[in-house]
């Protein structure tokens, strides 16, 4: 059986198809306004290097997941806490500091999550700015997928751009990062979520496919 893998990532032991297009903005920012960053992406780091290094690596910053947290390391930056794989984890990191502090989102146009405005409406100080955006890209949009194969979705958006040209039918085994990525799939698909938000986690599971 063979194993697909839709993500920005890839990996030996599966046919991986680079699921997004990545675009990326570099609007003024002041980070010395910022107590901590809010890094849900290892996108949103690319985006920080086109920033001189030095005017934010001052600031540790909160990651969604342990990829998120790695791809900040590898600029220079320390990490200030990791959540569990999904924006709303993050409601509780940032509801233990005083509603004084200020944090800076850096996300894609587009988001799943709504953890920014549940703190925000609950008195806390997040403000958002638009770092990158993706689209779906040529590859998955004209890649051909076998029957009997094993089809591996990293996020909503990968999910999104595979269903713009093709279905999921009932001989293929689907395996999803997270359950943000599971709510994207269509109803009546029965899928596994992998036990951690890694790609990792979700080629160990392909194993039993």
């Amino acid at each position: 059986m063979k194993t697909y893998l839709f993500s920005i990532s890839s990996h030996k032991d599966a046919i991986s198809i680079n699921s997004l297009s990545i675009n990326f903005f570099k609007p003024n920012i002041n980070f010395d306004d910022y107590d901590y960053l809010i890094i849900t992406s290892k996108q949103a780091s690319e985006a920080l290097r086109q920033y001189d290094k030095s005017k934010f690596l001052t600031k540790k910053a909160l990651c969604i997941s342990k990829q998120s947290a790695i791809s900040y390391e590898k600029l220079g930056g320390c990490v200030l806490d990791i959540g569990s794989g999904y924006g709303d984890t993050l409601v509780d990191k940032i509801k233990h500091f005083p509603k004084t502090t200020k944090w800076l989102y850096l996300r894609a146009r587009i988001v799943a999550s709504e953890f920014v405005k549940v703190c925000n409406d609950d008195g806390y100080d997040i403000d958002e700015i638009v770092v990158y955006e993706s689209d779906c890209s040529k590859e998955i949009v004209e890649c051909e997928v076998e029957d009997n194969s094993c089809l591996i979705f990293t996020s909503p958006s990968s999910v999104k751009c595979f269903l713009k040209t093709h279905t999921i039918d009932k001989t293929h085994k689907v395996i999803v990062i997270g359950k943000t990525t599971a709510k994207a799939l269509p109803k009546g698909i029965e899928y596994i979520i992998s036990d951690e938000t890694t790609v990792e986690s979700c080629i160990k599971l392909s194993y039993k496919c």
